[in-house]
């Protein structure tokens, strides 16, 4: 009987222990999630659907970032990156660049961080960190920018001036500059001109074997104008190009008459008009 007894309460002090353990269960699982966030709030964050975006060294990348506060009240959040040495990076919320935002509590902020790489960058991918920092949060984000390689050319002269005169029946000669402004070794370059009707370019050296990036070359073009060319302005156009990119410089001629026409062309009309003199002279009496 005694044992009976035993059995029994042993019985129900498990019986309570188990149900003291639920019990205990229960309140941890219901309680400190309701303490941790409360009103059922998400984490505050700091994303962005696309974090690695690739493009010509020249064009700007850009990103679309969400950032959330998931704090019991609002936030004002500092903006923030990293760039490297020659970069620009701004942010802009609501088409208007800022430095800062103020998200509602359980709200989200869209924003759009334009990032414009240096003219001098190489090809590769560049890390940018960017932070948004606010009195309950320190939110950090990377993004990655994988610049291309470009092909970009110019084509002027070496004071930049795109004029000139010359005399009817003679030869010019011209110095042009070709740079290689790109990122990438452009090979193959060949030069060429769109002249007026009978004249003439060559150039010196007429193609370039290879032109490192940032790299110029110094060449000249000859240009040959004919005989008897009226006087006036002509534009000629110096091209250089290969397969892939093209660079095109216009020039402005100005075309001068030349002395030895000039005096010709003052004896002519004398002649004439001394022959009329004579005629006058000898016919007018009859």
């Amino acid at each position: 009987m005694l044992a009976r007894f035993y059995y029994f309460g042993a019985s129900r002090l498990r019986i309570h222990a188990s149900l003291s353990f639920s019990l205990f269960l229960f309140a941890v699982l219901f309680t400190f999630p309701s303490q941790a966030q409360p009103g059922g709030q998400k984490k505050s964050s700091f994303t962005a659907n696309l974090v690695n975006i690739e493009s010509a060294v020249k064009d700007p990348f850009r990103y679309s970032v969400s950032l959330h506060n998931g704090n019991a009240s609002a936030q004002r959040y500092a903006l923030t990156a990293k760039s490297p040495d020659g970069w620009i990076t701004t942010f802009r919320a609501a088409g208007s660049q800022v430095a800062a935002v103020r998200v509602d509590s359980g709200k989200t902020q869209e924003i759009t961080v334009e990032i414009v790489a240096s003219p001098t960058a190489k090809p590769g991918m560049y890390s940018i960190p960017l932070s948004a920092v606010g009195n309950g949060d320190s939110l950090q984000l990377e993004l990655e920018a994988v610049v291309k390689g470009s092909y970009n050319l110019e084509l002027s002269t070496p004071s930049g001036r795109l004029s000139d005169d010359i005399t009817e029946g003679r030869s010019k000669q011209l110095r042009l500059t070709v740079k290689n402004t790109g990122t990438l070794p452009l090979d193959g370059l060949e030069l060429s001109a769109q002249a007026p009707t009978q004249w003439s370019a060559t150039f010196d050296p007429s193609k370039i074997e290879r032109l490192d990036p940032g790299q110029t070359v110094e060449l000249s073009a000859t240009l040959n104008v004919p005989d008897k060319t009226i006087a006036g302005d002509y534009i000629t156009t110096f091209t250089a190009r290969n397969n892939q990119t093209t660079a095109s410089a216009v020039f402005r001629m100005t075309v001068k008459t030349s002395l030895l026409a000039g005096w010709v062309g003052i004896l002519v009309i004398l002649l004439a008009l001394g022959m009329v003199y004579y005629l006058i002279r000898k016919y007018g009496r009859r």
